[in-house]
């Protein structure tokens, strides 16, 4: 499985070198190609036997195929188990009912959120291939963060041997929750740094200093590498495939769907990865209907799938569901990259256009194959607060406000018949929705939407604790233990003085 740049189809790298460079020189992200995803597509019905274990096992080895197998077994085994999963059987992705549709509660891990899934594992791939490569050079990951990915890359990569970690994120863009979870990090090799600016400017300043010619002399010099844990970095895309094809294989096995049923999946999304890895496992044989898009009121993706027009020239709204507050959706490129036929001269083009203009336009063909696949919605904030309130009262459950905005969407596709249904004995595409976020990492939140008394002035670990006597479900024990953690970093920088941050890092560790 060859890996080439969505910008330059002959900048190619194995998966190991992919993994340990993560972005390439050009600012393209390391795909594969179209042809080469669906040369391995399967039959669904001979995976019905399959864990969650076994299901990684098969997907890591048809995109990680540089990784002997007792590699893959060796970063499965120490990041898929007990010890970082609180689940029953090893089920990372365990699916429960929600009204007459499922919930995929991917917030089981060491941090509370989805991004665990893959930030457990990237770790072990890394170490792994640059071991196997027999390089002395440091690995510094960089990474952005709009709430989630920051605390699960830090925990997954705390004390790991030749490597060290500095996050950034928005100084007023993620929840209190969120912030103390970075703040309180533990780890010799990791640092946190809060930036003047939103997501976008985190994820920009990241992508600028891979690309800068005089970092990457400097990096030369202190005999240092630099990589990523955000979705940019292949590591992280491909575990995230894994979930759609084994939530699948337990709903055919709990008899909630027949074999090879058409289902839907909701998809809380902001940078796109996550999205796009279903549109991977359904290149691969998983019987998907469509994938549903679901925005907050940052709806630059629902806008960019409805019309074709990509325009990042608005205003940034800050929600309460932050990890969507995010404009540029990195991750968009890896799928114009595929569907144009891996045209990696149209992929820059719209992407220089989206640089220096901030806007793009594709083509009516490829708009219709976008279309194939995804549909869009978005959920206003008063939307979600509404959908988290309704949920607790009509089914029992409390969700986050990213879920909500995903549950809002789902109801609005459903009432908008998209499956074209014509006999009424039938009924729609069941349709799983993926829960990114534990409901207590945004308790405050929350609890204002299903409680009637003011909580304005009650501190975060009362709305945790209250949250909990109202709901009576178990509060994570991450989250829980954040009261008495010491606050290790409270550096707040600007852009430029960001950029200098890491220089220092570079010459100094």
């Amino acid at each position: 499985m060859k890996l080439h740049s969505t910008r330059n189809l002959n900048e190619i790298k194995n998966p190991k070198d992919a993994i340990i460079k993560g972005l390439s020189d050009d600012g393209g992200l390391y795909c594969p190609k179209y042809e080469d995803i669906i040369a391995h597509k399967f039959n669904i019905k001979d995976l019905l036997s399959n864990n969650y274990t076994d299901t990684a096992k098969l997907i890591f080895t048809i995109f990680f195929d540089d990784f002997i197998d007792k590699e893959i077994e060796a970063c499965i085994n120490a990041s898929y188990n007990k010890n970082n999963f609180d689940v029953a059987n090893n089920n990372i992705a365990p699916i429960t009912k929600l009204g007459n549709n499922f919930l995929m509660e991917l917030y089981h891990g060491p941090t509370s959120a989805f991004k665990d899934v893959a930030l457990t594992i990237l770790p072990q791939f890394l170490t792994t291939a640059y071991k196997s490569k027999g390089e002395n050079k440091k690995v510094y990951i960089l990474t952005a963060t709009s709430g989630d990915t920051g605390k699960a890359a830090l925990s997954g990569f705390k004390d790991v041997e030749n490597v060290s970690i500095t996050v950034f994120y928005p100084t007023d863009g993620v929840s209190n929750i969120q912030k103390l979870q970075m703040q309180t990090s533990e780890g010799n090799n990791v640092s946190v740094v809060a930036v003047k600016g939103d997501f976008d400017d985190c994820q920009r300043l990241v992508k600028e200093i891979y690309t800068d010619a005089d970092i990457k002399k400097i990096c030369n010099e202190n005999n240092v590498v630099l990589s990523s844990a955000n979705s940019i970095n292949i590591g992280r895309l491909v575990p995230q495939i894994v979930y759609y094809i084994q939530s699948y294989i337990d709903l055919v096995n709990e008899n909630c769907i027949k074999l090879n049923d058409e289902i839907n999946f909701v998809v809380p999304t902001g940078n796109f990865g996550d999205i796009l890895a279903g549109y991977i496992a359904k290149l691969l044989g998983t019987p998907i209907n469509k994938l549903i898009c679901a925005s907050n009121d940052n709806k630059v993706l629902t806008d960019f799938i409805n019309t074709g027009m990509y325009d990042k020239n608005r205003e940034l709204y800050k929600t309460i569901s932050p990890s969507m507050d995010i404009l540029v959706s990195s991750n968009l490129e890896r799928l114009l990259f595929l569907l144009s036929g891996n045209d990696d001269k149209l992929v820059k083009e719209l992407m220089d256009d989206l640089n220096e203009k901030g806007i793009y336009k594709v083509s009516d063909n490829l708009l219709l194959k976008i279309k194939e696949s995804f549909v869009a919605y978005y959920a206003s904030q008063d939307e979600c607060k509404k959908t988290i309130k309704e949920t607790f009262e009509k089914d029992g459950r409390i969700i986050d406000p990213h879920t909500a905005v995903a549950y809002n969407c789902l109801k609005k596709y459903l009432s908008s018949n998209h499956d074209n249904i014509s006999k009424k004995s039938e009924s729609e595409k069941p349709a799983v929705v993926l829960s990114t976020a534990s409901p207590y990492k945004f308790a405050r939140d929350v609890l204002k939407c299903i409680s009637e008394d003011n909580i304005d002035a009650l501190d975060d670990f009362t709305c945790l604790d209250k949250l909990n006597e109202l709901t009576k479900e178990p509060i994570p024990k991450n989250l829980s233990k954040l009261k008495t953690k010491e606050k290790r970093f409270d550096t707040t920088l600007d852009y430029s003085e960001s950029k200098n941050y890491v220089v220092n890092n570079i010459k100094n560790d």
